[in-house]
């Protein structure tokens, strides 16, 4: 075996090995301390749990074998897999190769140019030719997707992707680092071969194509695997400041969501790991209606992350944060579950003036809450002030069913909150959380009940109630799963609108559908569950015009049309009053077809 195990050109892989581990540690470090009170205590409780077992089997399903991304499409997830776990691969295997060659110990960098260092088959080393054809196999896998990534970048839509991302300059100078790297390897490795006849397969083909040009000479050689190190070394030091920090980034992040961290409306450490994690891909941009439907290119998640985290983009965060439905589809895309409305929500709330003076609220001190001790609190919400139809309806499925209820919004409106720390206004959201919260602890109601998705949302997760909170269709799905509300089936056929905050905000797809299966029949759309199209008309986006806003409101409209039924039916006022004025299929709540179909004990 060689004895001689080091040469001048490791320095740069050396080098930047040992710059991304002590940077990373340090930034790493510096994050977690950053973490608010909450989000420690969430790990001091959990860290010593099972917890962890679903995280690394979670890292490993996504960060090396990107599953959700397959899901979406097989070349894409292929392209991502076989770079990710391809590369983990070659590393593992050269490690074991390394040390089945130098049993008595080597430095770091002999398993990464181990054909220079050991350039002949020797006894000592009988599995060497297996080893090295097992190399070139992963070789030629990872070269597979780095050429389907090149590829994309052509031509993206067999990969599934109408657009790709614009990166910054530091993102394309790694990404050419990475793109050079396994060429590089190929080509030293082949040159190596063509000396000494090592290699696998395929490296030693192609170094019997060298020596067939007249290049197999030492100092080409030692050219390219100066080539391969400097490739390596710039690629390691560019990381910390690239999207490529995404690869060891989401592996921290996926083991803190495990533990139960969840980010806050205030930027923390926590944040700065949800930045980091995005791998910029791209996938957020084809399913957001601000591109599909207006073509605007330039706001959806990976845009917004990218300015907060660069501090060189940083100016441009509040307008692209600002312009956004809020609807949460690139959360359902984005592969790597961030929480993008809740990092818009911070850079919205940052340096936000208030809205009102200090006694603004003053008027709440005058709404009093009912007794209602035995009863159901009704919230209708204030977009169920504007289609009367709703309330009423769930009024008369309260009376059906013989429960007292108290509506506790319907003469004196209060709004949630949630449409005000959508747009920033966080003071003002938490005093009327505050009010809203007093007036359901004093009166003593056993359930909350809202046919507002916005309002559920909030009930669900922002406020802090001791009693369970329902939204309408889950109420009305337990009454009939109870058999408590007995119904008919008429003939109607009818799809079905997920609302954005009910649906993807906060997971209810099942309860709505077997409301509508029970009374009427439901037919399926081309685009709904999570990947349901926006009204175009909520109240996240303060930006668009009503010409923009019908745009997006005829495109859901068209999907729901498309199977030609009798009514569309939606679980959300605001839903339904961007939908009714938009073609003579009639537009109904599912608390309104409910209410029509409820079998009187009399009939």
């Amino acid at each position: 075996m060689n004895s001689d195990n080091f040469h001048l050109f490791v320095l740069p892989f050396v080098a930047g090995v040992f710059f991304l581990l002590v940077f990373s540690v340090w930034k790493y470090w510096r994050w977690i301390r950053g973490f608010d009170k909450l989000q420690r205590a969430k790990i001091r409780k959990n860290i010593w749990t099972w917890r962890f077992l679903p995280a690394i089997w979670e890292a490993f399903r996504e960060g090396l074998l990107h599953w959700r991304i397959t899901k979406k499409n097989f070349l894409l997830g292929y392209m991502h897999r076989s770079l990710a776990f391809g590369w983990f691969l070659l590393i593992v295997v050269g490690a074991v190769q390394a040390r089945l060659a130098f049993p008595d110990g080597h430095p770091l960098w002999i398993a990464i140019f181990f054909n220079y260092f050991e350039p002949s088959y020797s006894i000592d080393f009988p599995q060497a030719e297996f080893y090295a054809n097992l190399m070139d196999a992963l070789l030629i896998y990872v070269l597979s997707g780095l050429f389907l990534a090149m590829f994309k970048k052509v031509w993206s839509r067999p990969l599934g992707m109408k657009r790709t991302t614009r990166h910054t300059l530091m993102d394309r100078v790694a990404k050419m680092a990475l793109w050079c790297i396994f060429p590089f390897r190929l080509l030293s490795e082949a040159a190596t071969s063509s000396l000494y006849g090592n290699g696998g397969f395929m490296t030693r083909w192609l170094g019997n194509v060298l020596s067939s040009l007249g290049v197999a000479d030492p100092a080409f050689e030692l050219t390219c695997w100066m080539l391969y190190s400097i490739a390596l070394g710039t690629f390691f030091c560019l990381m910390p400041f690239s999207r490529y920090m995404h690869i060891f980034t989401e592996i921290f992040l996926i083991y803190f969501r495990q533990l139960g961290v969840r980010d806050s409306d205030r930027k923390t450490g926590y944040t700065m790991f949800e930045l980091s994690a995005c791998s910029r891909c791209g996938i957020c941009i084809d399913g957001c209606p601000m591109n599909r439907e207006l073509g605007i290119v330039n706001m959806q998640g990976v845009y917004m992350l990218q300015s907060v985290r660069n501090l060189e983009l940083q100016r441009n965060a509040e307008p692209i944060a600002e312009n956004c439905l809020m609807c949460d589809r690139c959360v359902a895309d984005c592969p790597v579950n961030i929480d993008l409305s809740v990092i818009r929500r911070q850079v919205r709330i940052k340096n936000k003036a208030a809205i009102d003076n200090k006694n603004g609220y003053d008027y709440l001190r005058n709404v009093q809450p009912f007794n209602s001790i035995g009863r159901v609190a009704y919230f209708g919400g204030c977009m169920s002030h504007l289609t009367p139809g709703i309330s009423h309806s769930m009024e008369a499925i309260f009376n059906a069913i013989g429960q007292k209820y108290w509506y506790m919004d319907k003469d004196e409106t209060i709004c949630c909150g949630r449409p005000l720390l959508q747009q920033g206004f966080e003071n003002q959201a938490f005093e009327l959380r505050r009010k809203n919260t007093e007036m359901i602890v004093n009166s003593k109601a056993t359930m909350l009940i809202t046919s507002c998705p916005i309002c559920y949302q909030s009930f669900k997760k922002e406020y802090k109630l001791s009693i369970p909170v329902m939204h309408h269709t889950e109420y009305i799905n337990m009454l009939i799963e109870s058999g408590k509300l007995k119904l008919r089936k008429d003939d109607r056929r009818v799809t079905y609108h997920d609302p954005c905050e009910l649906g993807r905000g906060c997971g209810i797809y099942d309860q709505p559908r077997n409301v509508l299966k029970a009374t009427t029949t439901l037919l399926k759309t081309k685009e709904e569950r999570e990947h349901s199209l926006c009204c175009g008309f909520n109240l996240g986006n303060p930006l668009l015009d009503l010409e923009q806003q019908t745009a997006i409101r005829n495109a859901a409209r068209d999907n729901l049309l498309a199977p030609r039924p009798d009514t569309i039916a939606t679980a959300c006022p605001m839903c339904k009053k961007a939908f009714q004025h938009a073609d003579n299929v009639p537009v109904k709540d599912i608390a309104e077809i409910v209410a029509e179909n409820i079998i009187k004990p009399n009939n």
